[in-house]
């Protein structure tokens, strides 16, 4: 019982995911939502096979917030504004892995310091992707600022304990 709610909850796709996947692949070249999909469950394996009730709503979205475009073909592409967004998760995200590499290698303290901050980070960077199309750019620029801030007092307090770990030694 306890192993099929690990395969449950192990193959599920994070909130958010979706709208990132989406436009990542766009960068490569425009795409139907078909072909959207049909790469989804490729390049998962068959893990992951998003709904055309997932996918469209959300190239909807995409598409309301001016992320992405459609082509005169019926493909999607991403914008310029498409890509400084899956820029600026970029650089979050390049911030947080070297968070996390850095928790995991000071071990199993280390390992549920970083899921927290994960799932804090995760859940927070959730509510403000569903949220941009709304935001303007000072506070986009304002929460970027705050979880750049954040991650840094992480850095900071690990290196202090790590510190302190090689003096005990």
């Amino acid at each position: 019982m306890m192993s099929e709610w690990f395969q449950r909850v192990g193959s599920s796709i994070p909130r958010g995911f979706s709208r990132y996947f989406i436009l990542e692949l766009l960068k490569e070249k425009p795409h139907s939502g078909k072909e959207i999909i049909d790469h989804a469950t490729k390049q998962s394996q068959g893990i992951w096979k998003p709904s055309p009730g997932l996918i469209y709503p959300l190239l909807g979205r995409l598409l309301d917030e001016k992320l992405i475009e459609e082509t005169k073909d019926g493909r999607y592409q991403i914008t310029k504004k498409g890509k400084d967004t899956a820029a600026d998760v970029d650089k979050v995200n390049d911030i947080v892995k070297k968070q996390l590499d850095v928790l995991f290698r000071i071990g199993n303290v280390g390992r549920f310091v970083a899921m927290d901050v994960l799932e804090k980070v995760s859940t927070m960077g959730s509510m403000l992707s569903s949220n941009v199309a709304n935001m303007t750019e000072q506070e986009t620029q304002k929460y970027k600022k705050f979880l750049e801030s954040e991650l840094k007092k992480v850095e900071s307090e690990i290196s202090k304990k790590k510190g302190k770990e090689i003096k005990i030694d």
